[in-house]
C-alpha cells in the first residue's frame, strides 16, 4: 500500500485476530439469544433444541467430555462462560482483549475502551455463574460487537491495519453464516413430519434472525423458502452477512494489503481466496443444491481455513520482523 507505514508481522496477526473474536463472540451472543425466543414459538415437543448450538460452534467433542446434557443451563454456560471452550463467549473477548492489548499504539483508544468493557462487563456476569445473563444482556454483547465494528471503521483509516481487521471479520462473518445453515440443514428439525409445515417456517426464520438477515430476506423474497433462503444467505452479493459478499470483501481487502493488481496473485492467499471467490461468482443454485447442500457447506468451510492457514503462512510464519507495503518481508 503506497503511503503506509510498513507493518509489524505479529500486529497484523493482532489485528486480524482481535476482529475474529469480536466477529465471533458477536456470533455467539445472537444464537444464543434467538434460541432462546425461538422456545417461545414451537410446541412442547420441539423445544429446548440446545444441541444445534454447540454443533454450530464446532465443539461438540468437548461438550460431551464436559457435560452429560445439552440443557440449556449447560449449553447456555459451555458457549457464554467456560473458559475452556475456545469459542465461548469469554473466551473470545479475552482473547481479543489480549490481542488488541499487545497493538493499542495500532488502534484507537475508544476501540480498547469499548472491546475491555465488554470483557469487563461479561467477566463480571461470569463471577454471577451467569445467573445475570439472560436474554437483555446477549444482546448487550451483540450490539456491543457491533459498536465495537462501528468504531472501528469511524475511527480507523483505511491502511493496512484497517484492512486486516476487515478481512478477519469478513473471513469469520463467511465461516459463521455457512455454519448455522448448515445446522439447520442437518440438526434442527428431530421429525421429519415437522418439514413443510409452520414449525418449519419458523426455524428457517431463527436462522435468518441468527444472522440479522430476517427482514432484508423478507424485502427481498417475502415467504419464507429454504431455496430463496440457501440463495440469500451463500450468493447474495448484497446482504453484508452472504458468502459470497464477504468473500468479495475479503478479497478486496487482501489486494490492498499485498498490493497484488485484482484478478492476479502473488501469495498463496491471494490464489485460494481469488479461487473461491470465482466460484461463488460463478455458482449456481441449482448447482448448490443438486449436489448436496451440507456437502458444498462443508467443502467451503474448508476452504475459509485454508485460506486461513494460508494468511497465516504469507504474512506470519514466514515474514519477520516487518510486512512492507507490498506483503513481503523487510529488513
Amino acid at each position: 500500500m503506497n503511503g503506509s507505514r510498513p507493518l509489524l508481522s505479529r500486529v497484523a496477526d493482532a489485528l486480524y485476530w482481535t476482529s475474529r473474536y469480536v466477529e465471533r463472540a458477536g456470533n455467539v451472543a445472537r444464537y444464543i439469544a434467538v434460541n432462546i425466543n425461538l422456545q417461545l414459538d414451537l410446541p412442547l415437543e420441539q423445544r429446548y433444541q440446545w444441541q444445534p448450538l454447540v454443533e454450530t460452534s464446532g465443539g461438540a467433542e468437548l461438550f460431551a467430555a464436559r457435560y452429560s446434557e445439552a440443557t440449556q443451563a449447560n449449553v447456555i454456560r459451555f458457549l457464554a462462560f467456560d473458559e475452556e471452550n475456545p469459542n465461548s463467549l469469554f473466551s473470545c473477548l479475552r482473547a481479543a482483549r489480549e490481542n488488541a492489548r499487545s497493538i493499542r499504539e495500532t488502534i484507537s483508544s475508544v476501540m480498547w475502551e469499548q472491546l475491555n468493557s465488554m470483557y469487563l462487563t461479561l467477566q463480571a456476569q461470569r463471577a454471577t455463574d451467569g445467573r445475570a445473563l439472560d436474554q437483555p444482556e446477549f444482546d448487550d454483547i451483540r450490539l456491543g460487537t457491533h459498536l465495537f465494528q462501528g468504531i472501528t471503521d469511524a475511527t480507523m483509516t483505511r491502511g493496512e491495519a484497517w484492512h486486516f481487521m476487515r478481512l478477519g471479520r469478513k473471513l469469520e462473518r463467511a465461516d459463521q453464516t455457512s455454519r448455522i445453515l448448515d445446522v439447520k440443514y442437518f440438526i434442527l428439525l428431530p421429525s421429519a413430519q415437522f418439514v413443510g409445515t409452520p414449525y418449519d417456517d419458523i426455524h428457517w426464520a431463527a436462522v435468518l434472525k441468527s444472522v440479522s438477515g430476517f427482514e432484508m430476506y423478507r424485502k427481498k423474497f417475502g415467504q419464507i423458502a429454504p431455496r430463496n433462503i440457501v440463495d440469500f444467505l451463500v450468493l447474495d452479493l448484497q446482504f453484508p452477512r452472504s458468502v459470497h459478499f464477504c468473500i468479495g470483501c475479503a478479497d478486496e481487502s487482501l489486494h490492498v494489503i499485498t498490493g497484488t493488481a485484482q484478478g492476479s496473485f502473488r501469495h498463496q492467499s491471494e490464489r485460494l481466496l481469488g479461487q473461491l471467490r470465482a466460484e461463488l461468482d460463478y455458482a449456481a443454485l441449482e448447482h448448490v443444491i443438486k449436489g448436496g447442500l451440507h456437502e458444498y457447506l462443508d467443502a467451503l468451510q474448508g476452504k475459509v481455513n485454508d485460506i486461513d492457514s494460508s494468511l497465516t503462512n504469507d504474512f506470519v510464519a514466514r515474514h519477520s520482523p516487518l510486512l512492507s507495503a507490498t506483503g513481503n518481508a523487510q529488513s
